[in-house]
């Protein structure tokens, strides 16, 4: 795995014309974020050795290297999801690379269900914990080149950057949300009797990524920062049905303000 790693960032590093600073992971319907990159280099997932496919739609499948907030960044247009059939090792892949490519902190976003109910769609919610209900990404033989073993979890996400975070929000007049993020294999969507479960062990939003790659950049030292959109609600009397379409539509209205708060986190890195 080391050897494959090693050579997938080789072939990215020959492309790009500098290092990156920061990596940028995007969720469904969150690619808008990528539109205020200066691109330098654009790389389709395909055209990467080792590197999975998505296969989701919002999800475009393209690495993208530039400049944000004055800073050198390397975004994720697209990620992988262990319901799309690819294993732990292959969703966590990426992270792997971009360490290996010199990032130094790691922004990752979703669009997700919420089960508080002090939440409405549309808020944006700023995970300070999560719960892990896919299989654990360090499970198999251990390369101490990507960190301990046994990785303490107390801290997953960085205090540093979530206070930054709610500083921005503030200076710009909305409200931001803060929670634990609940990690589910998914391609379903929740049934009313699982969202009373996740509400009842401490979540206040659910959705079916992020977690992976946030344990693995963890690992490996990188301090991470991590922000839900709640696209729907799994709250008694106010569930609705609902499709990836309308998760995408919901997101992509609400991550104007996701997109200023990274984009100022990052020039202010």
């Amino acid at each position: 795995m080391l050897e494959v790693i090693k050579e997938t960032t080789e072939f990215i590093k020959n492309k790009l014309p500098g290092e990156p600073e920061t990596g940028i992971i995007l969720g469904t319907g969150l690619g808008g974020l990528a539109e205020e990159i200066r691109v330098e280099q654009e790389l389709p997932y395909k055209d990467i050795p080792n590197f999975p496919v998505s296969t989701v739609e919002g999800h475009d499948g393209k690495l993208i290297y530039g400049t944000l907030g004055g800073k050198q960044v390397i975004a994720m247009k697209g990620r992988f999801h262990y319901y799309e059939g690819y294993s732990m090792q292959q969703i966590i892949f990426p992270v792997r690379v971009l360490k290996f490519l010199g990032i130094r902190y790691l922004f990752l976003s979703n669009a997700s269900g919420g089960v508080n109910p002090d939440f409405e769609v549309g808020d944006l919610m700023i995970i300070t914990d999560h719960i892990n209900l896919l299989p654990n990404p360090l499970i198999g033989e251990h390369v101490p080149e990507f960190g301990p073993r046994f990785p303490d979890m107390g801290k997953t996400y960085s205090d540093q950057l979530i206070h930054m975070a709610e500083a921005i929000a503030g200076e710009n007049r909305f409200i931001v949300k803060k929670g634990v993020y609940t990690a589910t294999t998914g391609p379903t969507y929740e049934t009313p009797a699982e969202y009373n479960y996740f509400r009842t062990i401490g979540s206040d939003a659910v959705g079916m990524s992020t977690v992976p790659e946030t344990i693995a950049a963890h690992q490996m030292g990188i301090p991470c920062f991590a922000i839900s959109i709640i696209t729907d609600l799994g709250v008694p009397g106010r569930i609705e049905k609902i499709t990836h379409e309308s998760v995408q539509e919901v997101a992509g209205q609400a991550e104007k303000k996701m997109t200023l708060i990274m984009k100022t986190m990052i020039e202010r890195l």
